[in-house]
């Protein structure tokens, strides 16, 4: 069951007064606001008590439960032609399609970057043409436009259309401009005071946009731009090729690029993992083949199993491969993508492995109970590091960067946490001529710098961030939903709780607490993780818990000695073996005694 009505007084400061669990959080269970938004949702709609308690738990009003539940495009979907320079953009790439004009597509090297490119190929061939497909190599040429690249991709072509980049790409625009070409930027990263002098910047996030969809992909903005240039061809009485089918391609690179699941980006996941279950991209279709994806998709697989496989071959492998099977059409050469994907995502893990302990090592080292937790290595892969800091952040709470050196030059990424603008932070120290590059977003970011100035940039950067706050930030707290018995934890309840998703950034699954348990089963999996099987009298329930012993989460449960434990995680459906059942992704525990 789930928080019984009339709260126990031994839930009234930490839930099951766990202020100290094995991971070092504390356990927050439901406000008694959020109590009473709950009960005011299940009498005006009708819903299922734990249905409301979820929404509730989310902020949703009575009045737009039915809508949260059934977030449609038509709805939120908003106007192409309120972005600045919207209109620009359309009316120039459906006049280079009407002229035969030689397109070129200049992509970042992640996911976000080669979805938003697939889609315009796509688009492009339902017209009948082609354009050139460019993904620079991360290490060699780095992210975003390059003078080199630019130059030569204005020489040969009439209209160059940068995605996920080019947002305060100066120089290299520029560069495209001066050899003949036009330029159209569709990005979502922090844009800077002065402009690229593109023909078009279609960004949410440019300094003089309104900010209202700062929340978007760069995948969402394309999706957008092909609206908009769709309502050019029909309002011309020319064939407008049908975009529905490319919301799979938009829907990844939301969850993969980590975008909030807020606003309209629910309703192009949603709609997205519907176009996804019918497998009729080959690309993607392959990709989960060869992932073992043998459920119906949730955007737990566009982010844990797809993403990374796709991300490979930009980190550590060839920087198109990616961009080049979501634009596939022909099923065996999406298989053999498909399959060399996942043998660099093999490889990636071990060279993320080897960089992770050096950093761990490194920072802890240095200290990481200050605003900022860094670690910069000589070779370090900088395909990796991204992930590294990401693992970093994860641990410590704090916004953290890690750095690859290699010739005098440090190359790194940063991830932040939720209240700290690192990607702002990031673009300031740019300015102010500690970076030779740098530039994201709230939540991530990239920079490039001297090596002999690597010290004093993140010296900079923690001030900058200890303004921020992140010098007070502790252990995050763990937010719970309810509390289950083992027994109530079935298919048909997660089959109810879906219908508040999709679940991801800033719009978690549930978590509940099943409290008491008894383990009848431990067993180390891999390098870091723990399998489980627990019962607290309701019947059996299989668990995973992800790289615990990296924590004290793997030796103490691992050496229960027959103690009982108050388990914390997400549910889910298990159809392993074509039998659903339900089994728990650990994320934390406390002792029940």
């Amino acid at each position: 069951m789930c928080w019984p009505k009339g709260r126990p007084d031994y839930m009234t400061d930490y839930f099951l007064n766990v202020s100290n669990s094995l991971t070092g959080r504390k356990w927050i269970g439901p406000s008694a606001d959020s109590d009473r938004l709950a009960e005011a949702i299940s009498q005006q709609t009708n819903l299922p008590d734990m249905l409301a308690r979820v929404l509730a738990a989310r902020g949703v009003d009575p009045a737009e439960a039915e809508a949260y539940l059934t977030p449609s495009l038509r709805d939120l979907m908003p106007n192409p032609s309120g972005f600045l320079d919207m209109d620009k953009a359309a009316k120039r790439l459906v006049e280079a399609v009407n002229n035969n004009e030689r397109i070129a597509i200049f992509a970042d090297y992640d996911v976000d970057g080669g979805s938003s490119a697939a889609l315009i190929l796509a688009w492009l061939a339902a017209l009948g043409k082609t354009a050139t497909l460019y993904i620079p190599d991360r290490i060699s040429e780095g992210y975003g436009p390059n003078e080199p690249a630019m130059k030569k991709l204005g020489t040969d072509h009439d209209l160059v259309i940068c995605v996920d980049c080019g947002a305060v790409s100066i120089e290299p625009i520029h560069a495209a401009n001066s050899a003949g070409a036009d330029v159209i930027i569709l990005d979502h990263h922090l844009g800077g005071e002065e402009r690229p002098p593109a023909l078009a910047v279609v960004n949410p996030n440019r300094q003089d946009e309104t900010g209202d969809y700062h929340y978007l992909c760069a995948a969402a903005v394309v999706f957008l731009a092909l609206v908009a240039g769709n309502k050019l061809l029909r309002e011309a009485g020319q064939t407008e090729p049908a975009l529905m089918p490319m919301l799979d391609l938009v829907a990844l690179a939301t969850v993969a690029d980590v975008a909030p699941l807020i606003g309209f980006n629910r309703a192009l996941v949603r709609q997205g993992l519907t176009v996804l279950a019918a497998r009729e991209r080959p690309g993607l279709m392959a990709l989960a083949d060869v992932a073992k994806m043998n459920t119906a998709p949730k955007a737990y697989h566009l982010g844990y199993l797809l993403g990374p496989r796709l991300n490979a071959g930009g980190r550590v492998g060839q920087a198109d491969l990616g961009a080049r099977l979501l634009a596939c059409t022909d099923p065996h050469q999406a298989r053999d993508m498909a399959e060399k994907l996942d043998m660099l995502n093999i490889e990636r893990r071990e060279i993320e492995a080897a960089v992770q302990i050096s950093a761990m090592e490194q920072a802890e080292e240095r200290g990481v109970d200050g605003p900022l937790v860094w670690a910069a290595g000589a070779g370090w892969h900088p395909g990796v590091v991204g992930i590294v800091a990401a693992r970093l952040k994860e641990k410590f709470n704090r916004p953290a960067i890690v750095i690859g050196v290699e010739n005098g030059i440090g190359k790194g990424s940063g991830r932040s946490v939720s209240g700290i603008d690192l990607g702002a932070a990031v673009s300031a120290l740019k300015r102010s001529d500690m970076l030779l590059s740098g530039g994201g977003h709230k939540m991530a970011a990239g920079l490039s710098v001297a090596e002999n100035r690597i010290d004093e940039a993140m010296a900079q950067l923690s001030e900058m961030l200890e303004k921020q706050g992140a010098a007070t930030l502790g252990p995050a707290d763990l937010r719970i939903d309810g509390m289950l018995g083992s027994g109530a934890a079935t298919v048909d309840l997660l089959e109810l709780l879906d219908k508040a998703g999709p679940f991801g950034a800033s719009a978690p699954a549930p978590r509940f607490v099943i409290p008491s348990a008894n383990i009848t089963f431990a067993k180390r999996a891999g390098e870091s993780h723990l399998r489980l099987t627990f019962d607290n009298g309701g019947g059996r329930l299989d668990a995973i818990a992800f790289r615990a012993f990296e924590t004290e989460l793997g030796p103490a449960l691992s050496a229960h000695s027959g103690a009982t434990f108050h388990l914390a995680g997400r549910l889910e459906i298990d159809d392993w073996g074509g039998r659903r059942k339900v089994k728990l992704q650990l994320e934390d525990a406390a002792p029940a005694g």
